[in-house]
């Protein structure tokens, strides 16, 4: 076990590597800060020079960019994510602040998909082309049809409409759990159900399929010619190996709750990195863009590793080599 961690590891090593890379040049993509901030307040075409040449010396972007990306890579290397060109903070503590708040939205997200999902896919599944099956299977296409944003605008609307509720929808409104349990609540619930609704049509839909095919089975077929009861022949010998494919869909999912969060938290002010990467785009921030986006891959790197260590544990038949 620890070998193949280990193993694993040291082959995500130049996938961190290539992100890294990625990330550091395409982020030179964009307009120059240098020349954005120096236009404001300068008159003549000298002072803009000059004031260019002043702030990238500051930033340390004058220096050639193969210097730029060596000092970069090492940096990161050693944690230090660079400073915001914009608050003159680290990333790495701006961050601190923000992705405690990331990680409990897609941490939530994620408990409501399951909560839907798997007691949906598993009655889908045991009563095959009824009118109950029918229903669920076309509640979850319009779960996969309807973007999370969009499904999030709804329910805002029917919370402030028909329930006379609205959340709060200022960042500084924002309680962490421990803090104000109820107020944390409020601010995380309708992004919650809008993210976790939309993966949970997805993982319902690879449960049902994956739970038939082990309904077919020779020792499910055993278990129900014994006379066991549906509950335990469904809960005990069928479920777990259908679970095994949809754990590994969910290391996809956590990187899709990523991308999905940076819309749902500007349009709910969830004070998490999803905001904070769409102000830092809008700014011209670099810094803050690449650690948000390095933090991103590492965690979805880490993520797909633990997958693959509860997918040997739901199915013994799979060794690490």
């Amino acid at each position: 076990m620890r070998q193949y961690i280990l193993q694993r590891m040291l082959l995500n090593i130049p996938v961190i590597l290539i992100v890294v890379t990625l990330v550091f040049f395409t982020s030179h993509i964009r307009p120059d800060y240098a020349e954005q901030r120096a236009a404001q307040g300068q008159s003549s075409t000298k002072d803009y020079r000059e004031a260019i040449k002043a702030i990238r010396h500051q930033l340390g972007t004058d220096k050639p960019l193969w210097r730029q990306y060596v000092n970069y890579v090492g940096d990161v290397s050693r944690g230090d994510f660079g400073t915001s060109f914009i608050t003159g903070h680290s990333v790495t503590s701006e961050l601190k602040g923000r992705l405690p708040a990331s990680m409990e939205l897609g941490a939530l997200q994620i408990l409501i998909a399951l909560a839907i999902a798997v007691p949906i896919g598993v009655i889908s599944a045991i009563r095959q082309d009824t009118w109950i099956d029918y229903l669920l299977r076309f509640v979850t296409v319009l779960g996969v049809a309807v973007p999370s944003f969009y499904l999030g605008t709804l329910l805002l609307l029917f919370s402030t409409k028909l329930l006379g509720w609205t959340p709060p929808l200022i960042t500084t409104a924002y309680r962490e759990v421990w803090e104000d349990p109820a107020e944390n609540l409020k601010m995380m619930l309708l992004p919650a159900l809008a993210g976790g609704f939309a993966q949970a049509a997805i993982i319902m839909r690879l449960l049902r399929s994956e739970l038939l095919e082990v309904l077919r089975q020779d020792y499910v077929r055993t278990a129900w010619a014994k006379g066991l009861r549906e509950r335990v022949v469904v809960m005990r010998h069928a479920l777990r190996n259908a679970l095994a494919p949809v754990v590994t869909i969910l290391g996809v999912l956590i990187g899709v709750l990523f991308g999905g969060n940076v819309v749902l938290e500007s349009m709910f002010s969830v004070p998490g990195a999803g905001q904070f990467i769409v102000i830092s785009l809008k700014q011209n921030d670099q810094p803050v863009v690449q650690g948000v986006v390095l933090i991103i891959a590492v965690a979805l790197v880490l993520t797909n590793l633990v997958v693959d260590l509860v997918y040997a544990w739901l199915d013994p038949r799979i060794r690490y080599a």
